[in-house]
């Protein structure tokens, strides 16, 4: 199997990213993250977004050599699209403030499109990518594995305003029906309505025993530089970071996780071994900065993706 084809849902957002060493970056970001490394792996990737149109040109010149990307599914919308200011502090959680969003994506064209696929990935970049019900239409129509990323659904849908973390009450509405959940250590506390602190692994092999009974196959907790838990009804099992060099920026570490792991799982590899390849991607990710040299870091490593 040379190459497979993935949906993947999210948006596409503009990042001013700052450290609180005085180190900054920015450029394009979201779930072109995801489409740069799966497209650089050689698979077939038909992305469904809305696009402001203030960004259309710098996202055309940045992906114009993705020859594997479908861009049927990308709508232009009017204005600047998602703007977002990331702070990363020395400890703690980053801060994130949305300057500008896009509206909910429209399902009616991304249901025709499901039967040839081998893979649904929604990616949660904004928080506004989606309605419920609308997801929901789609996971009722998919007959393919679906992966859903959780990541910005527990923050406040507000703007110009450093959002809040709130309790997910609604996780288990989102995730009925996926196969494959991806989230960290604070967005499981927030679905288990933990707000003060974060989960023991213990609790965390609760919630996923939790998930199994909705019908999820997979649960995969990252844990920042130690790595990720992952959690079937099988095994439970965690996989270090390897120690790769120096890191430059770690916006994107999740997102090469996700699609690294989620091309190996594609190809009928099993959840433990799949995500190991994703770690040591992700790993390699933090040592380099920006969707152009994402793409290149999936190219170098196609090999090792395999037939």
């Amino acid at each position: 199997m040379a190459d497979c084809k993935f949906g993947l849902i999210g948006t596409v957002t503009y990042d001013i990213i700052s450290y609180e060493s005085g180190q900054t970056f920015q450029g394009l970001g979201g779930v072109l993250y995801q489409a740069a490394f799966l497209c650089g792996l050689g698979q077939q990737v038909y992305l469904y977004t809305n696009l402001g149109k203030d960004l259309a040109k710098d996202v055309e010149a940045l992906t114009k050599d993705w020859l594997t990307l479908h861009r049927e599914g990308i709508k232009f919308v009017p204005g600047p699209g998602n703007r977002v200011n990331l702070h990363y502090p020395e400890k703690g959680e980053r801060v994130e403030i949305l300057e500008s969003v896009v509206p909910p994506l429209d399902p009616e064209p991304i249901i025709p499109d499901l039967p040839k696929l081998a893979m649904l990935l929604l990616i949660i970049n904004s928080g506004f990518d989606i309605e419920l019900e609308d997801w929901r239409r789609i996971v009722r129509s998919s007959t393919c594995p679906i992966w859903l990323d959780i990541h910005s659904l527990p923050l406040e849908k507000k703007l110009g305003l450093p959002r809040e973390y709130r309790s997910l009450a609604e996780w288990r509405e989102w995730t009925e029906g996926v196969d494959y959940l991806q989230a960290n250590r604070k967005e499981v506390a927030l679905m288990l309505g933990l707000s003060q602190r974060l989960p023991t692994e213990d609790e965390i092999t609760d919630f996923s025993q939790e998930t199994f009974r909705i019908g999820v196959k997979a649960l995969f907790v990252t844990l920042g530089k130690e790595g990720a838990f992952v959690l079937s009804p099988e095994t439970s099992k965690k996989i270090r970071s390897p120690e790769i060099g120096a890191i430059v920026d770690t916006t994107g570490c999740g997102d090469v996780f996700c699609a690294a792991t989620a091309a190996k799982l594609a190809r009928g590899i099993p959840a433990f071994e799949a995500a190991s390849f994703g770690i040591h991607l992700a790993s390699k990710a933090a040592t380099i900065s920006g969707i152009g040299e994402t793409y290149h870091l999936a190219l170098s490593s196609k090999k090792e993706l395999g037939a």
